[in-house]
């Protein structure tokens, strides 16, 4: 079973975000997949505000720095395999640090290198419906 959001500015997508992590309880991983610009950097800014791990604005994109962590006595850990080219420099990501201890952890472009994890994963998948709304699916049961 799946559900389903549709949000039409970013400004809704975060307080889904937000709204959702409510439901969050580490250990667990949310997988997000979709194009590039679906919102997944915006979606996961209302999740870490609404673990309080960190403001929104201070919640960007780790494309280039791959791996960002937030918190201090929750940590949430918002990973980027976009420019993930092959296993080896997935290895050097360190996820099996971030794994050592519960935590929450968020990883956009999930679909390029399935984790096996013993952690609860959530899916969702995100899409563009023309200008700012965008169509978010939970793929796994609700929290």
């Amino acid at each position: 079973m799946t559900e389903e959001v549709i949000t039409h500015s970013a400004e809704e997508t975060i307080a889904w975000g937000r709204k959702l992590a409510e439901k969050l309880q580490a250990p667990v991983l949310v997988l997000l997949s979709g194009e590039l610009g679906t919102g997944k950097t915006t979606l996961t800014k209302g999740i870490v505000a609404g673990l309080h791990a960190a403001p929104e604005d201070e919640v960007t994109s780790p494309t280039f720095t791959l791996l960002h962590e937030y918190g201090s006595g929750k940590k949430v850990f918002h990973g980027d395999l976009y420019r993930i080219e092959s296993f080896h420099d997935f290895e050097t990501l360190g996820l099996e640090d971030v794994f050592a201890q519960p935590a929450i952890v968020i990883l956009e472009w999930s679909e390029k290198f399935p984790l096996k994890t013993p952690w609860p994963l959530l899916r969702l998948r995100l899409e563009h419906l023309g200008g700012d709304a965008r169509r978010i699916t939970l793929l796994t049961p609700a929290l």
